[in-house]
């Protein structure tokens, strides 16, 4: 009796075990998303509605409907995103997060769904940096924790100035107290659009692939989103390009 009980005990665990978050999810009833909204096009506050959207809450709305269940998006600073996921808070990470050896130590990477590269942004009228190197003896704004963020501090003689939100890091550098700012170059062309005091000055600069990010643990989950971006490829993807890219 003693060892049904304890087989019996071993297959129920290895139920739930199996089951796993997917299961959770659907339980629920929702599929819970952390972003950073200042980074358009990919996540930002839409000002009408004061709703997230971006390319990427799209592709989280339809990893959601494959689900079959509502999104609920957290705006978190970027730099909180991976301890949210960890700490579960949120599902899974959908914020335009460059895939990169020392992210992929703690989370799993979807497939590569996006390819950016990083630009250097100034005032109009001011010095022209092509190269980061011309960034020596500047003071150059980044969101913390970003590749931008990375990419400047390798280079001796740049003084980094960290922001949790682009928006902060761009006024910085419309009020003078900053030279540049360094980020990825879809949503540099956004806020270049919304400030036409501000110029994009250098060609890409390096280049990276974005991936959504989930628990190590929750396989399950990756599937899920896999699934939904090879079926994106199929065709509704280039739909989801042209909305937030091709304006």
């Amino acid at each position: 009796m003693r060892k049904f009980l304890v087989v019996l005990l071993a297959i129920v665990v290895s139920g739930i075990i199996l089951a796993g978050i997917v299961d959770e999810i659907k339980k629920r009833g929702y599929l819970i998303v952390g972003t950073e909204a200042t980074f358009p096009p990919f996540e930002f506050v839409d000002e009408k509605t004061k709703e997230i959207v971006g390319f990427d809450i799209d592709i989280a709305r339809e990893i959601a409907k494959a689900l079959g269940v509502k999104l609920k998006v957290e705006d978190i600073a970027f730099d909180g995103l991976i301890p949210s996921l960890l700490t579960k808070k949120i599902d899974l990470i959908a914020a335009a997060m460059t895939i990169t050896p020392e992210r992929a130590k703690v989370v799993s990477f979807s497939d590569p769904y996006f390819t950016a590269g990083q630009v250097i942004v100034v005032r109009k009228g001011s010095f022209m940096p092509k190269t980061f190197e011309d960034l020596v003896g500047k003071k150059v704004a980044v969101q913390l924790g970003t590749t931008g963020d990375l990419e400047v501090s390798k280079i001796e003689g740049i003084e980094v100035v960290r922001f949790t939100r682009y928006t902060e890091a761009f006024l910085e550098l419309q009020n003078g107290r900053v030279d540049a700012v360094v980020l990825d170059f879809a949503p540099a062309q956004a806020y270049v659009k919304m400030n036409p005091g501000l110029v994009i000055s250098s060609g890409i600069l390096s280049q990276e692939e974005y991936g959504i990010a989930v628990r190590k643990e929750d396989k399950d989950l990756l599937e899920v989103v896999n699934t939904v971006l090879r079926n994106l490829k199929k065709s509704p993807y280039d739909i989801l390009v042209e909305k937030w890219f091709g304006k």
